[in-house]
């Protein structure tokens, strides 16, 4: 009887899996941005700074490096939970403190663990805005 019981279970997820690809998972369908913006804290200085970067591309604040990889959101609501790929180096040893997903939604969900500085996902950059800046940089030439 417990054997079935397993059997059971193990079986069910498969079968959810059939009949509705996104039903085990909870998956979504995602939009992949250009850019992201990111938020820093130094916890000794309490300085602050917000940081708008474009997929590949790095900022230095204090003695982190980090480079957004991606950038996605929820294809039919953009506002809500952006998710971004970072890499964060430190930049004296090179070497790697965090490599993975930050949800905006969610921040200590998957948190840079530093004693100094803190990372986080504040939103993908949105085509209308990345189109926006876009103009206002040719106005203003």
């Amino acid at each position: 009887m417990r054997a079935l019981a397993v059997a059971l279970l193990l079986a069910w997820p498969v079968a959810a899996q059939e009949s509705d690809p996104n039903a085990a998972t909870g998956a979504a369908d995602f939009t992949d941005s250009e850019g992201a913006s990111l938020r820093f804290l130094d916890k000794l200085t309490s300085e602050t700074g917000d940081v708008t970067l474009s997929r590949g591309q790095s900022a230095k604040f204090g003695r982190l490096v980090v480079r957004l990889d991606s950038c996605r959101y929820p294809t039919g609501n953009p506002a809500s939970d952006a998710e971004a790929h970072l890499t964060i180096l430190e930049e004296t040893t090179e070497s790697q403190l965090f490599a993975g997903w930050m949800l905006a939604s969610s921040p200590a969900l998957s948190a840079l663990d530093h004693p100094r500085y803190d990372v986080w996902v504040l939103n993908c950059v949105l085509p209308e805005a990345a189109a926006d800046a876009a103009t206002s940089e040719d106005e203003g030439e």
